[in-house]
C-alpha cells in the first residue's frame, strides 16, 4: 500500500523506495511552502453538496452511524487545531515561518467550515455551528479527548506563556504535525477517501476532503522540516522522542471506535491492522527523515 507522505524539494517522501536515502532528503522550507499555499488555494463555500444530501438520505442507519463517528472526529479535530494554534504562530523565528504558519491557521479554519457545511446541509443538523460541534462530540472516545482537549491545549498554552521556549515548540510540533496530522488525520483521509471513491458517494464532500488532505501534507511537511533542523541537537531530539512515546499509545486509541474491541475492529470495512500499519509506517518513515529512531521495529500500537 502506498504511503503519501510529506512534500519535499524533490517530490513526495512516499516515492522513495530506498529508505537509506530518507535522512538525506532536502525538505521544502517555510518560504517554499508559503508559495505553494498561494498556488493551491481553494474556497470551501463554493463546493456543491446537492448530490451529497441525496446520497446521505439513501444510506442505511448503520452506514450513517459509522460515517458520523468518522466525520465527527474530523469536525471536532479541525475546530480544536484551529483554536489551539495561536501559540505556534507567535513562536515564529523568521518572517517566512511566520507567513507560512499564518496560512496554516487559515487552512484549519477553512477545514472546519467545510465540515460545518456538510453537517448542516447533508446530515441535516439545524442550529448553530457550536450546536453542531456539540452533537459531533457525542461520538468521540476518551483517547480523542485526552489528545485534543488536554495534550494539544497544554502544548499551545506553553507557547503562549513563552513563545521563545524551544522545547515547548518542539513538543507542540511533535504533537500537532507528527501525531495529530501526520499519524491520525492523513490516515483517516486516506481510508475515507478510498471508501467514498469505491462506493461512488458524497462527491462534494470528497472534493473538499481531497483539498484538506493537500493542505495537511503541506502542514506535515513544515513539521518534518522543523524537527529535522532542531533534532540535530541531541537535547531537542530527546524532547521529541519522549513526547512521541507518550502520545503514540493515545493516538492508537483514537483510531478505535467507541465500544469496539481495541485489539480487533474495522472502520468502513478496513481492519485495524490496515489502519495501524498505514498510520505508523508513515510516521516511522518521517522520523527517519528527521533523524529519530524510537527503537527496533515500528512504534508499538494497541
Amino acid at each position: 500500500m502506498a504511503h503519501l507522505l510529506d512534500i519535499t524539494s524533490q517530490g513526495d517522501v512516499g516515492t522513495i523506495t530506498d529508505e537509506s536515502q530518507l535522512p538525506n532528503i532536502k525538505l521544502m522550507e517555510p518560504q517554499q511552502l508559503y508559495e505553494l499555499w498561494e498556488r493551491q488555494h481553494w474556497v470551501s463555500h463554493t463546493i456543491d453538496l446537492t448530490q451529497d444530501a441525496e446520497d446521505w438520505a439513501a444510506l442505511t442507519d448503520e452506514d450513517k452511524g459509522q460515517l458520523a463517528w468518522n466525520l465527527s472526529s474530523f469536525f471536532i479535530g479541525e475546530e480544536r487545531v484551529t483554536t489551539q494554534f495561536g501559540g505556534l504562530v507567535g513562536a515564529y523565528e523568521d518572517q517566512s515561518e511566520e507567513a507560512f504558519l499564518c496560512t496554516q491557521q487559515v487552512d484549519e479554519a477553512r477545514h472546519a467550515q467545510h465540515f460545518n457545511r456538510f453537517f448542516e446541509q447533508v446530515i441535516g443538523l439545524d442550529g448553530s455551528f457550536e450546536e453542531r460541534l456539540e452533537w459531533a462530540r457525542r461520538h468521540l472516545n476518551e483517547p480523542f479527548e485526552v489528545l485534543f482537549d488536554q495534550e494539544l491545549v497544554q502544548a499551545n498554552q506553553r507557547l503562549i506563556d513563552d513563545p521563545k521556549d524551544i522545547e515547548a515548540k518542539v513538543e507542540f510540533i511533535t504533537t500537532y504535525m507528527m501525531v495529530i496530522e501526520g499519524t491520525l488525520a492523513l490516515t483517516g483521509q486516506y481510508f475515507i477517501t478510498d471508501y467514498f471513491e469505491k462506493q461512488g458517494l458524497l462527491p462534494g464532500f470528497l472534493e473538499g476532503f481531497r483539498k484538506i488532505s493537500q493542505d495537511e501534507h503541506r502542514h506535515v511537511a513544515y513539521g518534518t522540516w522543523f524537527l529535522q533542523q532542531k533534532c540535530r541537537d541531541p537535547r531537542l531530539r530527546e524532547v521529541a522522542e519522549k513526547k512521541l512515546m507518550e502520545l503514540i499509545p493515545i493516538a492508537a486509541g483514537v483510531l478505535v471506535p467507541r465500544g469496539a474491541d481495541p485489539t480487533s475492529y474495522s472502520i468502513l470495512g478496513y481492519s485495524n491492522e490496515e489502519t495501524n500499519d498505514f498510520a505508523f509506517t508513515a510516521l516511522t518513515r518521517r522520523l527517519k527523515v528527521i533523524g529519530i529512531n524510537l527503537g527496533a521495529g515500528e512504534p508499538a500500537v494497541a
